[in-house]
């Protein structure tokens, strides 16, 4: 199944943040998308503004790689899991 996003999103994902040039990177906060419009438009608008790279941006200075792990556990279920550990 082809992707809907004109966007080579694998290639994003496997980039090294040890080597990605972190002044080329979006700053986070600088990122605003219409909640209004449809998901698949949504991700493409984020994708813009983050300069091409839907994985890495700037926040404070702070060059940070998100990524996401195969699970059906939600974030509030770490959340949950992370205060009851305390």
């Amino acid at each position: 199944m082809s992707s809907p996003f004109p966007f080579d999103l694998g290639a994003m994902r496997n980039i090294d943040i040890r080597t990605v040039d972190s002044t080329a990177l979006a700053d986070i906060r600088d990122i605003d998308i219409d909640p209004n419009l449809p998901f698949i438009e949504k991700a493409i608008d984020y994708i813009h503004q983050s300069k091409g790279n839907a994985y890495c941006f700037r926040c404070d200075g702070v060059t940070v790689k998100i990524c996401y792990s195969k699970t059906t556990t939600t974030m509030n279920d770490c959340m949950e899991n992370f205060f009851q550990s305390l």
